[in-house]
């Protein structure tokens, strides 16, 4: 079906002409466009609108969810037909033979699923993407290989874990593959590691590295999921950790940026409890670890700001960081030429959004609420809430009816506990739905974010 958007007498003839030559597949829709595209999108595999181009993409933007899915879009002005989004059905070229109009057709591939994946991980992609990219949009079969579990947003229904006979195969990890891998291998690295160093005073860059090499050589950890290094205070002006966190971070950080070396005071860095303390460090430093310490301090520090559980800023003590189960110490402490060397990662959190519709109506949602709940694989609410958003969901998210706050807290929690980036969807109190999924059992490692609805107007 051919949607028809015209405003003013003149466009409403330039319409009704276009209509006559695609007959009853066309349908001229009166009035503002606004209201009726939101009505119509899902319905519609064509859109024409009598609109500049700006214009045009402000109002279709909330809309878009897929552009296998989306219709086309096209804005007809006095001198253009101009392909806006989509282009499988070639309208604008015959918009222009009709009208006498010069035809603009948009062309480069739509953004991927694969490529909203990366963004979501922040991850450094190793492999031919674009290559599976195509692949997915051919509808083949790819392998999802996710072993830490990490959160992921809503994907196609042919990228899955369950997949006898994939063309392609996505691995996400930070650490090396055991074995050679394919060339229809894709392997996206989240930056999840955080390295703790120390050293003796006066240590070489070279002794520095050499000893970071073995995170990689020996454990298998890839050094371009390093996010932060981490050390003493004391050791803030130490030339040659200075030095190797700089060449680090040009040969493996994203556009070989310098990756932040992160400073604990010695006081804060005892209080952290680690596997391999040393009476003769503490005697040195005042804390009896510096390495295991600061990976861990800082690995800690990265999951509380990810998580609405974090402390606000405040120092975090031994038992927060020995009961973190958002982080762990990987490689225990190395030494080695008067330094030493230790990696924690932290670990992927399940994340439950509770999204605040509002008073209801669509043109009433924030923006923010309504990208969350585009990126979303699973979506919980009420039948009524989730018909309010079913036009903004990915294809392939899940969806879960429920009928009392009692129940959506627990299957959000479930979803998310799954690896789901989850959305709670209601037109509720918001803070009340977030108290109710904190209070689920287990959901103590998961990340619980809020995004208020607009308030209601209040009658004086």
């Amino acid at each position: 079906m051919i949607g028809l958007f015209p405003r003013s007498p003149q466009e409403q003839r330039t319409a009704t002409e276009l209509a006559a030559r695609w007959g009853p597949d066309a349908m001229l829709v009166d009035g503002g466009p606004g209201p009726a595209l939101r009505r119509l999108w899902s319905s519609l595999d064509v859109v024409v609108l009598f609109l500049p181009v700006g214009a045009a993409v402000r109002l279709i933007a909330p809309l878009l969810r897929d552009e296998r899915t989306d219709p086309e879009v096209v804005c007809v002005d006095e001198r253009f037909a101009v392909t806006v989004s989509g282009g499988a059905q070639a309208v604008a070229p015959q918009i222009a033979e009709v009208l006498g109009r010069v035809p603009v057709l948009t062309t480069g591939a739509a953004v991927s699923p694969l490529d909203e994946l990366v963004d979501h991980l922040s991850a450094t992609v190793d492999g031919d993407l674009a290559g599976c990219a195509r692949s997915v949009a051919d509808e083949e079969h790819v392998r999802l290989v996710n072993p830490h579990g990490f959160p992921l947003p809503a994907l196609p229904e042919n990228v899955s874990a369950h997949c006898d006979e994939p063309e392609w195969t996505v691995v996400v990890d930070d650490r090396r593959p055991t074995g050679e891998l394919g060339e229809r291998t894709v392997r996206l690295i989240p930056p999840t590691l955080v390295v703790g160093v120390g050293a003796v005073r006066g240590v070489s860059r070279t002794a520095v590295t050499g000893l970071m090499s073995r995170l990689d050589r020996e454990h298998g950890l890839d050094p371009r999921a390093i996010r932060a290094f981490a050390t003493a205070e004391s050791k803030a002006d130490e030339r040659g950790i200075l030095d190797a966190v700089q060449d680090l971070g040009f040969w493996h950080s994203a556009d070989a940026e310098e990756l932040p070396l992160r400073l604990y005071p010695a006081a804060e860095l005892a209080e952290v409890e680690v596997p391999n303390p040393s009476a003769e460090v503490l005697r040195e430093t005042g804390t009896a670890s510096v390495a295991e310490a600061a990976a861990l301090r800082a690995a800690g520090e990265l999951a509380a700001a990810g998580s609405d559980s974090a402390t606000s800023g405040k120092p975090l003590g031994r038992d927060d960081i020995a009961g973190d189960s958002a982080i762990e110490l990987v490689v225990p402490k190395l030494v080695a030429d008067g330094v030493t060397v230790a990696a924690a990662r932290v670990r992927p959190r399940g994340r439950v959004t509770v999204v605040g519709l509002g008073p209801g109506p669509a043109d009433l949602r924030t923006p923010r609420a309504e990208a969350e709940l585009r990126r979303a694989a699973a979506v919980i609410g009420s039948a009524r809430d989730l018909g309010q958003v079913r036009d903004l969901l990915h294809p392939g998210a899940r969806t879960e009816v429920v009928d009392s706050a009692e129940a959506g807290a627990r299957a959000a929690a479930a979803h998310a506990r799954d690896g789901h980036a989850t959305a709670l969807v209601g037109a509720g109190d918001a803070a009340a739905e977030h108290a109710a999924v904190r209070a689920e059992p287990g959901c103590a490692a998961l990340t619980v974010a809020t995004i208020p609805g607009i308030p209601a107007p209040t009658t004086p």
